[in-house]
């Protein structure tokens, strides 16, 4: 056996015996790299004459080719290895049954406003949304609660570094009451001259902010307005119509309402909603769940409409509260907490 014999049959002995791809290559490097074994021999050939150069090149070439392929045989050999390793970790029991995708579900506030929603429409409200960012004039001056008035307390809000063209904060709405203000000036301007003018029906339902957090309140929560006015539109009205969304909602006909007097700035006279159920787990208790009122003659003209020809009432619920008595949540934070355990309960 000659030297070059040899070395090819070394490379095959430590190609074989590379139990990985980098100690492979380490021993590539001592037959093919820059100072391998194949590598000093070609650079021997300069001190050769030219006949036997022209041999032993030849020979040097045809053992470096040897080398070469079975390189490419322990990569591959290697390669075939890791994959079947890989492989043997990931091995799949097809036998065990398959992991199905969890399917989603509406969040109990969206079930309660997209319910509440229905039955309005189904009384020919209209259901308006507009912006959550709102200038003071929108959340309280049009509203009859002018600035520096204590009422305003009531509803602490949030602010955004933004102004409004007269130089105002802009704020986090605290109520939906804006978007009644623009529905009414939007209807105002569009039948202006119709006598007599069609009636304003509407609902907002949305998000609101306040500074407020325990079990019942949240900073953020969600509200639904309604505004009803007319030439001869009533309390009458309104107890029918709030007494219509609890017969509905809860599906229940077994149930009180009652009115006790209140104060709001946008409604005069004003009143707190309560109802009580004659069965099931709230039976007998008081429960307040909307503020009330025949909407105030300010008002009205903010609307840009005449309060001695447009009167009716105006109401506020809470989303959040409605869905608490419907699906029995004693805690408001449940619902935004995010908790899948909770809220896969109502998929």
């Amino acid at each position: 056996m000659n030297d070059l014999d040899s070395l090819v049959q070394h490379a095959r002995s430590a190609f074989d015996a590379a139990p990985t791809a980098a100690e492979l290559e380490n021993a590539k490097a001592r037959f093919l790299g820059k100072s391998g074994s194949l590598t000093e021999l070609l650079k021997g050939l300069a001190a050769l004459p030219p006949e036997a150069k022209k041999a032993r090149g030849a020979e040097i070439n045809q053992a470096k080719q040897q080398v070469e392929v079975l390189l490419g045989a322990a990569r591959e050999r290697l390669a075939q290895a890791e994959l079947e390793a890989q492989l043997r970790a990931e091995a799949l029991d097809v036998s065990l049954p398959g992991r199905s995708r969890g399917t989603g579900g509406l969040h109990p506030v969206s079930r309660t406003i997209e319910r509440i929603e229905a039955i309005f429409s189904s009384m020919g409200f209209d259901v308006a949304e507009g912006p959550e960012i709102e200038t003071d004039w929108m959340s309280f001056t049009a509203l009859n609660n002018p600035e520096n008035h204590p009422a305003r307390s009531m509803q602490d809000t949030f602010y955004v570094e933004l102004k409004d063209a007269e130089g105002r904060w802009l704020n986090l709405r605290p109520h939906t009451s804006p978007m009644q203000v623009r529905y009414a000036r939007a209807h105002a301007a569009r039948y202006a001259g119709a006598s007599p003018m069609p009636e304003v029906r509407v609902i907002a339902p949305g998000r609101v902010y306040r500074v407020d957090s325990d079990a019942t309140h949240s900073p953020m929560f969600h509200q639904i307005e309604g505004l009803w006015l007319g030439e001869n539109v009533s309390f009458k009205d309104l107890k029918v119509t709030f007494a219509t969304l609890v017969r509905e909602f809860f599906e229940t006909d077994d149930f009180d309402v009652r009115f006790r007097p209140s104060f709001f700035p946008f409604t005069e006279p004003s009143a707190e909603i309560d109802i009580r159920f004659g069965s099931g787990p709230l039976a007998g208790k008081w429960l307040e769940v909307a503020g009330s009122g025949q909407v105030h003659p300010n008002v009205v003209r903010n609307f840009g409409l005449d309060p001695e020809q447009q009167i009716g009432f105006a109401f506020g619920i809470g989303a959040d509260r409605f869905a608490m008595l419907r699906y029995g949540i004693d805690d408001l934070r449940l619902m935004f907490d995010g908790d899948l355990r909770f809220l896969s309960q109502f998929r």
